[in-house]
C-alpha cells in the first residue's frame, strides 16, 4: 500500500489482521515517531480498517483513556483527548497538524463511514478484501480437483460464527430445518461462539428462534476463524452452489469480504445473503451474477427476515426443479466466467486505480486541512496538567518512562515555536530516506 499511496504518510493497521484491539494498532513502517515527534507531527497518518466493518461504537471513551494511561499520559491528559476516537491511539502522532485524519475502510453506502466524518476522519475506501482473496485462494486458478464434479449436494454453507452482526445465520438455520433443507445441504453448525447459541440475546428480535435442537441437525463445525481464508476442493467438487453467509445482512452497507470471493475464485455459482443490492456492487467491478438462471429478486428485498425468506424459497425452488443438470451447467458457465475476471490483471487494476483515486482526495482534503487546533490543544494540555513540570529533576526524569521523557522534551523545544508549525508549507515537508 505505501507504494500505491505515492505520498509522504505514515500508515497504521491492526496486526494480526481482524483484529480491533487499540493495543494491535501499530505503524506499518518502522519509522520511530517516538524519536522524531518534530517530523511526525507535520506527516499525516492514515489508519486501515479496511478488513472489518466500520463501528464507531466499538470503543468506549473508557478504552481510549485506558490505551493512553498504558503509554505516557497521565489520566487528567488522556481524558481530555478521549473523544478524539481513534486519533487518540495514533501515540504522539495525535497532535499532527491536520485537522482531518485518513481512514482507509472497505464498505460503501455506510452511515458509519459519515459518524466518522463527524469526527474529523476522510474517508478512503479500497476494496481490501478483492486482493487479498487474490493471493489466498490463487491456487484456485490452476486446480485440476476443483474441475472433477461429483455433485452429492444441491448446497454447501459455511456457519460457524454467529456473534455480532452474524446473528442472522441462527435464524437461517433454524429456517433450513423448518424448510426441510438440511439433507440436500453440507452445512455445519457450532453451538458455541463465546456462550452457547441457546443463551444468544438477540439484537434484532425478527431473528429469534424457537428450535433450539438445531446442533442435532447438523455436522458440528469447530474451524477456526481463520478457515475462510482458505478452501476446501472436495466441498465445491461435490455441491452445485454455495449459499455465502456475508459478515453484514441486516445492514445497509455493502461489505463483501473473502467468503463472497471465495466461490468465485473456485468457479463456484453462489447465492449471497448480504446486504441489499450486493450483487449490483459485484457487477460494478465486473462480474456477472446468476439472474438469467435463477431468480435474484431475493438481493433487492429490504427487510432482511424477508430477504432470508426468498433465498431459502429459491433454494427449495432448485431442490424440487426436474432439470437441475440444466441449471448448473449454466450456473456453472456463468461461474467460469467470474473465475476469469476475479484473476485477471483487469479486474485488479481496476480496484487498485480506484483506491489511488479515492486516497488522492483524501489526502488533497488532509493537506487542505492544516491547522494547529489539535497540536496547540495537545501541548498546552500536558503543560497545564501538572505532570511537564514535575519533571525537573533528574531523577524524577529517571523515574519517569522513555516516551514519556521524550514528549516533555519535545514540548520543551517547542512550546515556544507553535506558530511555526501552523502552517507549514507542503514543499517544506521533511521526507523519508
Amino acid at each position: 500500500m505505501q507504494g500505491l499511496c505515492n505520498q509522504d504518510i505514515i500508515i497504521y493497521r491492526w496486526l494480526p489482521h481482524g483484529s480491533k484491539k487499540l493495543d494491535d494498532l501499530h505503524r506499518l513502517s518502522f519509522y520511530d515517531i517516538v524519536k522524531r515527534p518534530d517530523i511526525a507531527i507535520v506527516r499525516p497518518p492514515m489508519i486501515c480498517h479496511d478488513q472489518e466493518p466500520l463501528n464507531v461504537e466499538y470503543w468506549s471513551e473508557n478504552d481510549f483513556v485506558d490505551y493512553t494511561t498504558k503509554g505516557y499520559e497521565s489520566l487528567s491528559v488522556a481524558r481530555q483527548f478521549a473523544n478524539w476516537h481513534l486519533r487518540t491511539a495514533l501515540s504522539l502522532h495525535k497532535m499532527h497538524v491536520f485537522t482531518k485524519t485518513m481512514l482507509c475502510h472497505s464498505e460503501l453506502n455506510s452511515v458509519e463511514l459519515k459518524k466518522y466524518q463527524q469526527k474529523n476522519f476522510v474517508g478512503v475506501y479500497y476494496w481490501s478484501h478483492a486482493l487479498i482473496a487474490r493471493d489466498w485462494f490463487r491456487f484456485a486458478k490452476i486446480d485440476p480437483e476443483l474441475l472433477k464434479k461429483n455433485i452429492c449436494q444441491d448446497f454447501l454453507i459455511y456457519n460457524r460464527a454467529w456473534s455480532g452482526t452474524r446473528e442472522y445465520r441462527l435464524k437461517f438455520a433454524e429456517l433450513v430445518v423448518d424448510h426441510q433443507l438440511e439433507s440436500h445441504c453440507r452445512m455445519g453448525f457450532n453451538a458455541i461462539d463465546e456462550i452457547d447459541y441457546c443463551n444468544h440475546v438477540f439484537k434484532n428480535p425478527k431473528f429469534q428462534i424457537e428450535n433450539y435442537n438445531l446442533a442435532q441437525h447438523f455436522f458440528l463445525n469447530t474451524v477456526s476463524a481463520n478457515a475462510s481464508a482458505d478452501y476446501c476442493n472436495k466441498d465445491y467438487q461435490e455441491t452445485a452452489i454455495e449459499i455465502v453467509l456475508e459478515t453484514l445482512f441486516d445492514d445497509t452497507r455493502w461489505h463483501l469480504t473473502e467468503k463472497t470471493l471465495r466461490p468465485i475464485a473456485c468457479g463456484h455459482p453462489f447465492i449471497l445473503l448480504a446486504a441489499p443490492h450486493s450483487l449490483e456492487y459485484l457487477r460494478r467491478y465486473g462480474f456477472k451474477t446468476f439472474d438469467s438462471v435463477i431468480d435474484e429478486s431475493y438481493d433487492t428485498i429490504q427487510d432482511p427476515l424477508q430477504r432470508m425468506h426468498a433465498v431459502i424459497a429459491l433454494m427449495q425452488q432448485i431442490q424440487h426443479c426436474n432439470n437441475k443438470s440444466l441449471i448448473y451447467q449454466q450456473l456453472l458457465k456463468i461461474a467460469k466466467f467470474n473465475q476469469r475476471r476475479f484473476f485477471s490483471d483487469d479486474f485488479q487494476q481496476q480496484v487498485i486505480d480506484e483506491f489511488q483515486q479515492n486516497f488522492e482526495s483524501a489526502y488533497q482534503q488532509v493537506m487542505q486541512s492544516c491547522s494547529p487546533i489539535y497540536f496547540e490543544t495537545y501541548l498546552n494540555a500536558i503543560i497545564k496538567s501538572g505532570d511537564y513540570n514535575k519533571l525537573t529533576t533528574e531523577q524524577e526524569r529517571q523515574n519517569s518512562g522513555p516516551a514519556r521523557q521524550v514528549v516533555y522534551d519535545f514540548i520543551q523545544q517547542t512550546q515556544n515555536e507553535i506558530k511555526m508549525v501552523s502552517n507549514p508549507p507542503v514543499e517544506d515537508f521533511p521526507h523519508s530516506q
